[in-house]
């Protein structure tokens, strides 16, 4: 009898997506299959300290409770490094770089986790991990970088202007007349690097968008600023590497003005409509679509690609690709790919067989 493959699954970070990380390793731990793989659950803390163990992400989960609101936490707020938090990660990654475990199931969402850091750290350790590569993961995780690869594409993706911080700090009054010489409201702001609808607000006049832009500004250096238009969500999961596989549409019915964080994790009326209700032909099109986008920016493994289909015209807009998505049973990535035939803890085999296929130097 073959050994079991030993996995390390990553989860936790610090950015402000800490908490949904946690919820992500909670259903893939629960979920995988034991007597294929010994599991070695590895955490990073809010602060950037390591630790494994099969008690860490009960004592993490212990620390989100008592500890501020994820959506305050700020990426450019660093973690303060002290003897303890590097002694962690040198024995976080002695275990990684000393073959003890042969991949890794990365979970964090959002800057220093899907932005490809940490994949540039498992490259450099030589470890196999699930999911896309280092310049994938950090051009995916900007959305203006991505918007420029999709319009060279031509993948139809919404005109946008980029605020620096700096800039917007500076000149607040001539980066407003500017934005609202270029765009009718309602408009949309974004930290260009973040996800789960953290930092994004709508704006329909210049108080707002000012406000907007003063929140994206707590979390990135970079925001975005998009027209609003009048559509449905459609997302589709991609699953593969060089034969990339589209899942069956999904649909967001929000309970709310828009798909904010608080709608995605904490309003039971949000709506998940899977297969969302599209004549095949449109379907179809989306499917072909998101494959595109998934090849264009040369991702691997995993992604979740999200439109924005116009009522009325529905013509499509691609909104972002998402390269570590949602993957608690009831996220949208999982339920898709159930929707078209592949079961929890099959995808999740899938991926790992994915990631040890490009990655994993002979081992399978």
């Amino acid at each position: 009898m073959s050994r079991r493959l030993r996995i390390g699954v990553i989860f936790g970070g610090t950015s402000g997506e800490h908490d949904i990380s946690l919820l992500t390793a909670r259903g893939v731990l629960g979920a995988i299959d034991t007597s294929r793989y010994e599991v070695v659950p590895i955490g990073i803390a809010r602060t950037g300290a390591w630790s494994v163990g099969d008690d860490v992400l009960d004592r993490l989960s212990l620390e989100a409770e008592t500890s501020r609101d994820a959506v305050s936490a700020s990426p450019l707020d660093k973690p303060e490094s002290s003897a303890g938090t590097i002694g962690a990660m040198a024995e976080a990654l002695a275990l990684l770089s000393n073959a003890g475990v042969d991949a890794v199931f990365p979970l964090l969402h959002g800057p220093m986790g899907e932005d490809g850091t940490l994949q540039g750290l498992l490259e450099f350790c030589g470890v196999p991990y699930v999911g896309c590569g280092v310049a994938a993961s950090a051009v995916a995780m900007d959305k203006g970088l991505a918007k420029d690869v999709f319009r060279s594409n031509s993948i139809p993706t919404l005109p946008w202007i980029m605020v620096q911080r700096g800039k917007w700090k500076g000149r607040r009054e001539p980066t407003l007349d500017d934005l609202e010489s270029s765009f009718a409201y309602p408009l949309f702001v974004k930290p260009a690097n973040l996800g789960s609808s953290v930092g994004i607000s709508k704006a329909v006049n210049r108080d707002e968008l000012a406000a907007g832009l003063d929140l994206a500004a707590r979390y990135d250096e970079r925001l975005l600023v998009e027209p609003g238009i009048d559509a449905r969500e459609i997302e589709i999961a991609i699953l593969g590497n060089s034969e990339p596989q589209a899942s069956v549409p999904g649909e967001i019915r929000p309970n709310r003005d828009f798909y904010d964080y608080k709608a995605k994790y904490f309003d039971d009326a949000t709506e998940l409509i899977v297969p969302a209700v599209l004549e095949d032909s449109l379907s179809g099109g989306l499917q072909e679509l998101a494959v595109q986008s998934f090849e264009a920016l040369a991702c691997s493994g995993i992604a979740r690609v999200d439109f924005l289909l116009e009522r009325g015209t529905n013509k499509a807009y691609i909104s972002e690709v998402n390269t570590m998505p949602g993957f608690t049973e009831s996220s949208m990535y999982p339920r898709l790919w159930e929707a078209s035939g592949i079961a929890y803890s099959q995808l999740i085999d899938r991926l790992l067989k994915l990631a040890l296929e490009l990655r994993g130097r002979g081992v399978v």
